[in-house]
């Protein structure tokens, strides 16, 4: 009677030992059904054959590129970086073409402006000089006998004539009128007569 107790007893802790095993090659094909059917069928023809199973991925790697193509690449790259080159020389040239004529500007504008300058103070000089002329030669109308610098107007054109007359002190420009010939004399007094009458009154 107690070789069947013993039997009995063996044979339920075999069944136990196979329940374990059972239990975990049921968790096993779970999580592998959990990875997805593909990595997990891997895994089991791998186990079946003995083999390991490469790990799974979720992504297929991508190629690294070859020689050609990295030749390929840096040539560009280096073509950009010339064209950039380039470009930035050509910039600078621009800003110093830029920068030269700003300069000559200013100095054609200083040479102007002293040019000018100078200009104006010739014209000053040679307009005192004109006047300083003048009134000398109109003194010396003045002092000449009537008579004589009467000659001498009538010799000249009406406006030029008019113009010392107009200068002259009133009692030598009436005594130099009176001596003149008539048409000579209406002529001077028509052209005095105008430029009064263009003169501002305000």
């Amino acid at each position: 009677m107690n070789a069947p107790v013993k039997k009995r007893r063996k044979w339920a802790s075999g069944r136990g030992v196979l329940w374990i095993v059972a239990s975990m090659f049921a968790i096993s094909a779970l999580i592998r059904f959990a990875a997805g059917p593909g990595p997990a069928l891997a895994q089991e023809m791998a186990a079946l054959r003995g083999e390991t199973a490469a790990p799974p991925t979720t992504a297929a790697a991508k190629p690294a590129p070859n020689a050609a193509e990295i030749e390929k690449i840096l040539a560009e790259l280096k073509r950009r970086s010339a064209f950039l080159d380039e470009r930035e020389r050509k910039l600078d040239e621009l800003a110093s073409s830029l920068e030269f004529a700003k300069v000559q500007v200013r100095k054609n504008l200083q040479a102007l402006a002293e040019a000018e300058k100078s200009l104006s103070e010739k014209l000053s000089i040679s307009e005192k000089a004109a006047e300083t002329d003048l009134a000398r030669l109109t003194a010396v109308y003045e002092n000449m006998k009537p008579k004589q610098a009467a000659a001498l107007f009538d010799q000249m054109a009406p406006e030029f004539a008019a113009g010392f007359i107009g200068r002259m002190r009133a009692d030598a420009a009436a005594q130099i009128m009176a001596g003149l010939k008539p048409e000579t004399a209406y002529t001077i007094s028509v052209i005095l007569a105008g430029r009064n009458a263009n003169a501002p009154t305000e």
